[in-house]
C-alpha cells in the first residue's frame, strides 16, 4: 500500500524545490478565504462599470470574490510566480512609428500553455507525494490571481493594480494551485510604493482614476485586446503605434530594477516591433498562421487590423497612406472605420 508524505512543513519544503526544479521562480501559499474584502472591491468596480465590455468580469462573482466558495474542500492555495522579464527596453519600440508596439508577454508563446503545463506536472507531482486532491488555474476561470498571489507573499498590488515583487520586479505570470491539503501559509505582502507615482504618470490614456483604481475603459491594454468595434476618437490618437496591449505602466516602475532574467525563451519573441504596412495586409488565414500558438490569436484578424490601421493613423507617414486605402472598403465596420480614420490624418 502507498505510503503517502504527511507532515505539512516537510511537503512545504519539498514543494518549494520541485517548483524551482519545474521553471518557476517564487512560490506562496495562502488560505483560500485569506480576502474578505473582495467582494466589496469587486462590487465596486463593477459598479461603476470599469470594467467595460469585459463581461465576463460580471459573470460567477460569488466565485471570482470567494476563492473558498469555488472549491469548498480546498484548504490552501499555491501561488507560483514564472518570469518572462523582457531582454530589451519594452518601450524602445514607441520612438518606431512605423512598426507596431506589442506588449512584452505577448511576443511569444502563448503564457497559458506553457506555465498550466508546469502547474499540471507540479500538480502531479504533489498529488503523487501526498494523495490529495486538487485544481490548477491560469487566468482561465474565476479566480483573482493578485489578490491571492498578495495574500500568499509574492508581492503587492502597485498603484498601477499589478502586482509587484521587491525581488522579481514586474514581469511575471501567474498561476495557482488550489488543494485539499493544509499546509503551511505565508504572510501577506505589504505595499512598498510610497509617494512613487511612476506608473500612473506613465499612461498615455489617464486609465488610472486614484492610486491603486483602474478604468479598463481608458486602458490601452483593454482597447486593444478586450475592446469590440471602433474605438473612442477621443482615444485613437493617444494610443499611439502600440497595436496589441500597453507595457507603459509596468515599465516606468523603479522595482523593475530587482527584476531577475526569465529562463523560459519561448516567452521572448524577435527584437523589434512588426511593420504596420506588413501588418496592415493581412487576411484571416495569415493571420491565424502567423499567430498559431501566440496569445495575439485570440483577438482575430479584424481587431487587430483595426490595432493596426489606429497606429498608421498616428504615424505621420505618407508612405503608409496606401495600406491604409486598401482596406477602406473592408467588410468589417471597424476596420472600414478605422482606415478612413487613418487616411484623414496622413499628409
Amino acid at each position: 500500500m502507498r505510503s503517502w508524505i504527511s507532515d505539512p512543513t516537510d511537503i512545504r519544503a519539498r514543494l518549494e524545490e520541485q517548483a524551482r526544479a519545474e521553471g518557476f521562480s517564487a512560490l506562496g501559499i495562502c488560505a483560500p478565504d485569506a480576502n474578505p474584502q473582495l467582494p466589496e472591491r469587486l462590487a465596486a468596480f463593477l459598479k461603476a462599470d470599469r470594467h467595460g465590455q469585459m463581461g465576463w468580469m460580471a459573470e460567477r462573482t460569488a466565485w471570482r470574490a470567494a476563492p473558498d466558495a469555488l472549491w469548498p474542500e480546498a484548504r490552501s492555495v499555491i501561488m507560483l510566480a514564472e518570469l518572462y522579464t523582457p531582454e530589451h527596453d519594452p518601450v524602445e519600440i514607441l520612438t518606431h512609428p512605423d512598426r507596431g508596439a506589442v506588449s512584452v508577454y505577448a511576443q511569444g508563446k502563448d503564457y497559458h500553455d506553457i506555465v498550466k503545463k508546469r502547474l499540471k506536472r507540479l500538480g502531479g507531482w504533489l498529488v503523487g507525494l501526498t494523495g490529495c486532491e486538487i485544481k490548477v488555474f491560469v487566468d482561465t476561470a474565476p479566480v483573482m490571481e493578485k489578490p491571492l498571489a498578495q495574500a500568499a507573499g509574492l508581492g503587492w498590488q502597485g498603484k498601477h493594480t499589478n502586482l509587484l515583487s521587491r525581488e522579481l520586479g514586474s514581469w511575471f505570470f501567474l498561476g495557482a494551485i488550489f488543494t485539499t491539503l493544509d499546509l503551511p501559509k505565508d504572510a501577506p505582502e505589504r505595499e512598498h510604493c510610497g509617494s512613487c507615482r511612476s506608473c500612473l504618470d506613465a499612461c498615455p490614456t489617464g486609465a488610472f482614476p486614484a492610486p491603486y483604481q483602474l478604468d479598463a475603459r481608458r486602458c490601452i491594454s483593454y482597447l486593444t485586446i478586450e475592446h469590440k468595434g471602433p474605438v473612442d476618437p477621443e482615444l485613437r490618437p493617444l494610443l499611439g503605434n502600440r497595436i496589441y496591449g500597453c507595457d507603459d505602466c509596468l515599465a516606468a516602475c523603479p522595482w523593475n530594477k530587482f527584476a531577475q532574467a526569465a529562463t523560459e525563451l519561448r516567452y521572448h519573441g524577435p527584437h523589434g516591433g512588426p511593420a504596420l504596412a506588413e501588418f496592415a495586409a493581412l487576411d484571416d488565414a495569415a493571420f491565424r498562421e502567423r499567430f498559431s500558438g501566440s496569445p495575439i490569436k485570440r483577438v482575430g484578424r479584424d481587431r487587430m487590423v483595426r490595432n493596426v490601421l489606429y497606429a498608421i493613423g498616428n504615424s505621420g507617414r505618407p508612405d503608409l497612406r496606401p495600406a491604409a486605402e486598401a482596406l477602406l472598403h473592408d467588410p468589417d465596420p471597424a476596420v472600414a472605420d478605422a482606415a478612413r480614420w487613418a487616411c484623414g490624418r496622413l499628409p
